[in-house]
Formats: C-alpha cells, structure tokens, sequence
C-alpha cells in the first residue's frame, strides 16, 4: 500500500467514523441510547488513533514539515477535515512517491528518525504490529484515563 493509499483510506475512515460518531449522539440525546455513544465513541477514538500515527509516518516518509504534519493530525478533531485536508496533499503532490527504503543524498535521511522509518519500513509485518500494538496501548490508557468531560452522573 503507497503513502498516498493509506493516507486516503484512513482519511476517509476517520470521516465515517465521525458520521457513526454524530450517530451515536443523537441516538443517545434524542432517543436515551447511552451504550451508542460508548460504541460509536470507541470505533471513532480508536481510528482517530490510527490516523494521527499514519499522519505522523506518512509525513516524515513525504518529509513534511512538522507544521505540516501536526495540522494532519489536527484535521482530525474537526469533522469531516481529514478529507479536504487529503484532497489539498494530492493536488500539491504531498502525497506523491513510494516508501522511503532506500538512503537517498537528502541532508536528513542520516538522522535517527529517517534512519528508524527505513528499518521499520524494511520491515512491514513488524511496523504493522508495533503501530497495531501501540495505538492499542494509546487506546487502553485512555479509556482508564475516562471519556472527554469526565463520566456522567
């Protein structure tokens, strides 16, 4: 899968995820389904999680700025901005190119974190189980931490 695929198909996932999301809300305020926004929540938190760890490694392959690649995950909090935002990186050729694997003569690909995706991405299985694993553990910790607001009375 390319960068530009992946940034798309997660880009998208957090759109619908919001729908289910928004959903949920009026299931639960104009109809008292409380378990709906629990679920809807979850599903979206958890892909929200997934996007913002693409975002971060989908931008430092493209060499983004870190503007750049904090307004990505920043997209995500606004509904439907995740699309729009995937829509500019395309027309301005952000998205464009495969994965980094190889050393190249740019200046920053000697530093640790170039150096860190190039072993990661030369290792596909492993990177998909350590961003699986870890935006699981993201996930774990903040359902401990409680819900945005606080829990309900």
């Amino acid at each position: 899968m390319s960068p530009k695929r992946l940034f798309r198909t997660l880009a998208v996932a957090e759109a619908v995820t919001w729908t289910i999301l928004i959903i949920a809300m009026i299931l639960k305020y104009a109809g008292g389904v409380d378990a709906a926004v629990l679920v809807g929540g979850s599903i979206h938190g958890f892909v929200f999680l997934a996007y913002a760890f693409q975002a971060v490694l989908v931008g430092v392959n493209q060499r983004w700025g870190v503007g750049i690649i904090a307004f990505a995950v920043l997209t995500a909090i606004v509904p439907y901005a995740t699309i729009p935002f995937e829509v500019w990186l395309v027309r301005r050729g952000r998205l464009d190119g495969g994965w980094r694997r190889e050393t190249t003569a740019h200046p920053a690909d000697g530093s640790l974190v170039n150096r860190m995706l190039r072993w990661f991405l030369a290792r596909p299985v492993l990177l998909t189980a350590v961003a699986v694993v870890g935006v699981a553990a993201v996930f774990t910790a903040l359902l401990v931490i409680g819900p945005p607001g606080g829990r309900e009375a």
